[in-house]
């Protein structure tokens, strides 16, 4: 699936490219940028800007208008949505930062640029060849997976109360 993300989803587009998903974002995007972007890349427009909403769906551009509050809200929201699995496979992910796909890596290729304790403890490693950020699933690895978990939990409530 391939998105574009208003200035207001900045954490969840990082979010959505952690489950493997393709958006782009900036925060500089105009409105006339995001729906030229979503009409010319055939991206789904993602707002919590119902004009902006409307302005999409006027032109025949498809858009989602997302209600939540809050990132499990949203994530659960697009997931139902979309049919997204919301879980984290980094065979898939993409850099949270740029949208690259992310590689895996050997830890000895990095042995020279991570933390002594990093390279200690962990096994499996990730490097974004765009932005060269390096990934692996370390202490923040428990709040991921506790934001996804939420937004699990809801989206299977929302499928219950549907009769799914």
């Amino acid at each position: 699936m391939k998105f574009v993300a208003d200035s207001m989803l900045g954490k969840l587009c990082r979010w959505l490219r952690m489950i493997g998903q393709d958006v782009k974002y900036s925060a500089q995007f105009t409105d006339s940028e995001l729906l030229m972007l979503a009409k010319v890349e055939v991206r789904v427009l993602l707002t919590r800007d119902f004009e902006l909403y409307k302005r999409a769906i006027t032109r025949s551009i498809t858009s989602f208008y997302l209600e939540g509050k809050t990132e499990p809200e949203w994530l659960a929201e697009i997931g139902e949505r979309y049919n997204l699995a919301l879980d984290v496979d980094m065979d898939k992910s993409h850099c949270p930062i740029c949208n690259t796909k992310l590689v895996a890596v050997t830890k000895e290729q990095l042995y020279s640029v991570i933390e002594k304790n990093t390279y200690t403890y962990y096994e499996n490693f990730w490097r974004c060849s765009n932005c060269s950020q390096i990934y692996w699933k370390g202490a923040h690895w428990k709040h991921i997976n506790n934001i996804l978990n939420q937004a699990q939990l809801k989206l299977e409530k929302q499928n219950y109360k549907n009769g799914g």
